[in-house]
């Protein structure tokens, strides 16, 4: 998707920008790491959280870079490199990167979902509905970037700016005319959907997360709450009036607000019916609806994507009818069944509410005496306080728990146990266990489980690896899960 573009046609938005050398060279692509740079690259040197990109300047400029994006001038600077100083070079990029790829976001209809759970669900679900209504769409989510039927891995939940406008280029040129995507605070508050033309924002909830990243929580909610702030009038600003913070989320917003809601009065009104392991029954605006998809937190997320289907124009009777079809995503609430009938759920719940919700909505479905086991732990060089609250919520709803490893990254796994059990109650000290190995701990789950019981591995979801000091080592949870109840089989 790579093309040339005169470097002075990418700087019509960029405010404030002071250009040493001529704005008429070309650039034939941008980039952020300076190992990458050719003959014709824009180098962008960006402050990152573990390096600075102005240290490789004359790295970039060795190499043959056209143009350097920067924030401070190095001290030698080149004749035959143009530098532009900006203010902030990772909103300026964000701008250049879509002028380079000719705007892809305003050729398509972009809607965005933001909040602390529910992204992936949202916006995968916005994905294959409007599949299902005859659309060629592109998806863009902590699971899998998508267009179409074709699948291409992610890495965060959003890409750079660069990799990010090039990825809707490639939607926009395959016909694609609607794209759904999570929007992270990370990526707000690093820019990287600066320059990016919404057609709407969905607000989902908002509870204690990346307080490493933001460092308090009115840091991480003024990251969410911008991504609104920056709509445009034409664009819908869909929230969760549930949520206490909903409102705050567009109190400065200039897009259209609506509202969705299962305990007041809102635009798209929903109430459970009943709440089976089989399905749910909903009446939505007054209809009445079976869903495959169960759960509290999955009625909120089947109302935010009817309601942001009906702001796009859909027919409510096709997108209720299409709705009732669609499975939750990997990794997602997903249920597994044993010969012997143990229920295996495997979810990406890696936060306090999202545990809760989960194991609030297993506890609402429990029909007997059924035993719930719960296995999970917490990432590593991430939010250690929400660690003994993960702890407490597991005990709290659970009739046993195994305390384990998630992705330790570059910490040692034991700390991280360690700082967990000191959430447990004492008197629930008895039916908690820890055991390091993630794998282990499974097993154990799954051969002590009896008929009827249910297991909840939480943490991972569709996840397929474990980050241990960089490496990412395969290990995935629904595997080990299967291969525990062929043992049971005794297959």
């Amino acid at each position: 998707m790579e093309n040339e573009q005169v470097l002075s046609s990418l700087l019509g938005e960029v405010k404030g920008a002071i250009i040493h050398g001529y704005a008429d060279v070309k650039v034939k692509n941008i980039i952020l790491d300076s190992r990458r740079v050719m003959p014709g690259s824009l180098f962008v040197a960006l402050r990152g959280t573990q390096v600075d990109g102005h240290q490789f300047i004359h790295t970039a400029a060795e190499l043959g870079a056209t143009a350097i994006l920067c924030e401070e001038l190095p001290e030698n600077v080149r004749e035959d490199v143009t530098y532009i100083q900006v203010e902030d070079s990772a909103a300026a990029m964000g701008l250049m990167a879509a002028a380079f790829y000719g705007y892809p976001s305003k050729k398509v209809k972009l809607v965005g979902v933001t909040g602390t759970n529910g992204k992936t669900s949202v916006a995968t679900f916005l994905f294959q509905l409007f599949r299902a209504l005859g659309y060629r769409c592109g998806l863009l989510s902590t699971v899998q970037n998508q267009i179409e039927d074709e699948v291409i891995p992610s890495t965060h939940t959003t890409p750079d700016a660069v990799a990010l406008n090039a990825l809707l280029a490639q939607m926009a040129a395959r016909n694609c005319s609607h794209v759904f995507m999570e929007v992270s605070s990370h990526s707000v508050a690093q820019h990287r959907i600066t320059g990016l033309h919404f057609a709407g924002g969905i607000f989902t909830n908002i509870t204690h997360d990346h307080l490493d990243f933001h460092k308090t929580f009115d840091n991480y909610i003024k990251a969410k709450k911008g991504f609104f702030d920056a709509l445009p009038k034409s664009a819908f600003a869909l929230i969760n009036i549930d949520d206490r913070r909903g409102n705050v989320m567009v109190q400065n917003t200039k897009a259209r607000i609506e509202t969705y809601s299962l305990q007041t009065l809102a635009t798209f009104k929903g109430k459970i019916i009943s709440d089976t392991l089989a399905g749910m029954h909903m009446e939505i605006n007054n209809q009445e609806v079976w869903f495959r998809v169960i759960g509290r937190f999955n009625a909120y997320n089947l109302l935010a994507v009817y309601g942001a289907a009906v702001l796009l124009g859909e027919k409510e009777e096709a997108v209720l009818t299409e709705l009732s079809n669609l499975k939750s995503p990997p990794g997602r609430f997903e249920q597994f069944h044993s010969a012997d009938h143990i229920v295996g759920i495997v979810d990406y719940a890696h936060t306090p509410d999202a545990l809760e919700n989960v194991l609030e909505t297993i506890t609402h479905l429990r029909q007997g005496n059924e035993q719930v086991i719960t296995v999970v732990g917490c990432g590593g060089n991430r939010d250690a306080e929400k660690r003994p609250k993960m702890a407490e919520i597991a005990c709290r709803y659970s009739n046993r728990v195994i305390l384990t490893s998630d992705n330790p990254r570059f910490e040692d796994p034991m700390d991280i146990l360690d700082q967990m059990r000191k959430g447990v109650p004492p008197l629930d000290y008895k039916k908690t266990t820890v055991i390091e190995d993630r794998h282990e701990a499974i097993l154990k789950a799954g051969l002590e489980a009896a008929q009827g019981d249910i297991i909840l591995i939480a943490g991972k979801g569709h996840e397929n690896y474990q980050d241990v000091k960089g490496v990412k080592h395969h290990f995935d949870d629904k595997e080990v899960l299967m291969e525990v109840f062929a043992k049971r089989a005794g297959n």
